[in-house]
């Protein structure tokens, strides 16, 4: 409509997910129910669905790059979600082509190794490689538990091991983590932002839900921060946004499949 305001035009870069329930499909739902211009570059395809990852055929760096090129270059971008990368080849094109984009657009980093059901989604030699050169990079980096040991090399057995591995990466890196708690014990689910300088480090926390239905919930909750960042919202109101949203998907989930069902995106209205 003539002199509305426009969508914040979000890039998500990650793989695709067959089932519909992650990745792409995902990040596509949640940018479009939360009011941005949903984009993609697409990093693999997978075979997968509620009982796990079946196949994974990844795409080449050169048509990453050159998808993330169209969108920039033409389109524009207002904020970038990164999600799935899966080897060195591809996580080089992102990084390079991301040299291209302003410096300044915000970027949600969703360190994306191990599915829910427990597949390799990344190659071991590009953890590395993805610590050295996006990590940097972004302005927020969202592991969760597994994740955040896998990145910090030990057991992180408490809240206040959590927090303190998710303090070394700020650091390390000059990047806001937000340590997300989901796959902990604890009653509640509790996550926690961190940042790279003197910030107060800020915990959200909720009711843990008896579901099942939790499939994509990493890749929905980086990308509602993004479209949110793309709104103008600053970062930990977008955070604390973005997780009513989540928490608001899972109550909706529409119960498809027989494991690890599915989030319900269209269920939430309102963002």
């Amino acid at each position: 409509m003539t002199g509305s305001k426009p969508p914040p035009r979000i890039l998500a870069i990650a793989g695709s997910d067959s089932s519909g329930g992650a990745g792409i499909q995902a990040d596509i739902k949640t940018i479009t129910m939360l009011g941005g211009y949903a984009m993609s570059a697409i990093t693999a395809v997978t075979a997968q669905n509620s009982l796990g990852v079946q196949a994974i055929a990844p795409m080449g760096g050169e048509i990453v790059s050159k998808q993330i090129a169209s969108c920039v270059e033409d389109i524009g971008v207002d904020a970038i979600k990164i999600g799935m990368l899966h080897d060195s080849e591809i996580l080089g094109a992102v990084c390079s082509a991301l040299e291209r984009a302003d410096s300044n657009v915000p970027i949600v980093l969703d360190p994306v190794m191990i599915s829910t059901s427990g597949a390799a989604l990344i190659a071991p030699d590009t953890v590395e490689l993805l610590r050295e050169r996006l990590f940097p990079r972004a302005t927020l980096v969202t592991p969760n538990l597994p994740e955040l040991e896998h990145l910090a090399g030990r057991t992180l057995a408490t809240l206040e091991q959590m927090q303190h591995a998710a303090l070394e990466l700020a650091q390390a890196y000059g990047c806001f983590v937000l340590a997300k708690g989901g796959h902990t014990e604890d009653h509640r689910v509790i996550d926690t932002l961190v940042g790279p300088a003197d910030e107060r480090a800020v915990a959200f926390n909720h009711a843990r839900l008896d579901t099942r239905h939790t499939h994509g919930t990493g890749c929905t909750l980086s990308s509602a921060i993004a479209v949110l960042l793309g709104h103008g919202q600053p970062l930990e109101h977008a955070v604390r946004l973005a997780r009513s949203f989540v928490y608001r998907a899972i109550e909706g989930a529409p119960g498809f499949g027989a494991g690890n069902g599915p989030l319900g995106h269209q269920a939430v209205r309102g963002g």
